[in-house]
């Protein structure tokens, strides 16, 4: 019995805590709860600023507790019909666009680690070279408006179903499988695509939730394409770019609307509930969305690259 104690005792070592290491959590710890809280604070200021009372936010009065909450500043802003036009364009094109992106791309990083593919290794390069050498605006405007993509929906979506660095993930995740489940599925007789659909998919889930919010973020985001792409379309204007009018245009919102009482939502808001409410518009959904991905993006991000 005093053996195992012994052996116990031995394997059982406890690191002893110094005071340096104190000193140094407690300042690591300090200083990523005053990074973190300088991160959070602007989108809690602009969020306390749309639900207190208008006349307190425009004295100034609003720094870090709400005061004469009210919804009215939203409810005014949801009578201009092009804001909610802008949203269902935008939501719209945060789908498709993700969803076949995410299909695509976990296709071509399929695809791309079967030896048996013709001339595998030159495709894949000819993918990574995308990432580094870019044509330049003009040339890519030119390109797109040849291909027929200007003042339509797909401009939002066939540009961004072939992602290099999203394919590359997924290459790089499937490479971490272990063959033996895929080579046994062969002697079972499966083909590539029921091994794809039935083993490769549900087995990437972490890795294509992660490239998902990737997609989803860059298509509620993305502003460059509707602004250049889309100009003479303004039913086909995002979110992104609704803000960026309306922010330059804000003293003149009423004018905007295409229905109501004009006069009524010009006056119900200043220039700057406008700008903080349309700000939170376009920040709320995607605030709402990570934290259900959190987990998968956090393993499937690490596993995806773990190899190069």
């Amino acid at each position: 019995m005093a053996k195992k104690n012994n052996d116990k005792g031995s394997t059982g070592m406890v690191e002893k805590t110094t005071t340096g290491d104190i000193i140094f959590s407690v300042i690591n710890y300090t200083f990523f709860a005053i990074f973190t809280l300088s991160c959070i604070f602007p989108f809690y200021y602009i969020f306390i600023n749309t639900i207190s009372d208008q006349s307190l936010v425009t004295s100034g009065q609003i720094t870090v507790i709400p005061r004469g909450i009210t919804i009215a500043n939203y409810i005014s802003m949801g009578k201009v019909n092009d804001l909610w036009t802008s949203v269902i364009v935008t939501v719209l094109r945060t789908v498709l666009g993700t969803a076949l992106m995410v299909v695509v791309s976990s296709l071509a990083g399929y695809l791309v680690t079967k030896k048996e593919m013709w001339h595998r290794q030159i495709w894949y390069r000819m993918l990574v070279v995308t990432m580094y050498f870019n044509a330049g605006l003009i040339p890519w405007y030119l390109n797109m408006s040849m291909l027929g993509l200007t003042n339509t929906f797909a401009a939002y979506i066939i540009p961004g179903i072939v992602a290099p660095y999203n394919i590359i993930l997924v290459k790089t995740y499937v490479e971490s499988i272990p063959a033996e489940i895929e080579e046994s599925a062969f002697m079972d007789g499966a083909s590539y695509w029921t091994i794809y659909r039935k083993i490769i998919w549900p087995l990437s889930k972490p890795i294509l939730a992660t490239i998902a919010i990737f997609g989803a973020v860059g298509q509620w985001n993305s502003f460059q394409d509707s602004l250049i792409l889309n100009a003479n379309s303004p039913q086909l204007y995002t979110l992104q770019h609704r803000l960026y009018i309306y922010l330059n245009q804000c003293s003149n919102i009423g004018a905007l609307a295409s229905s109501g009482d004009v006069s009524t939502i010009a006056n119900s808001l200043n220039t700057k509930i406008i700008q903080y409410t349309i700000s939170m518009v376009t920040i709320i959904p995607i605030l709402c969305v990570y934290p259900f991905m959190q987990r998968y993006f956090e393993k499937g991000l690490m596993l995806g690259a773990v190899k190069g």
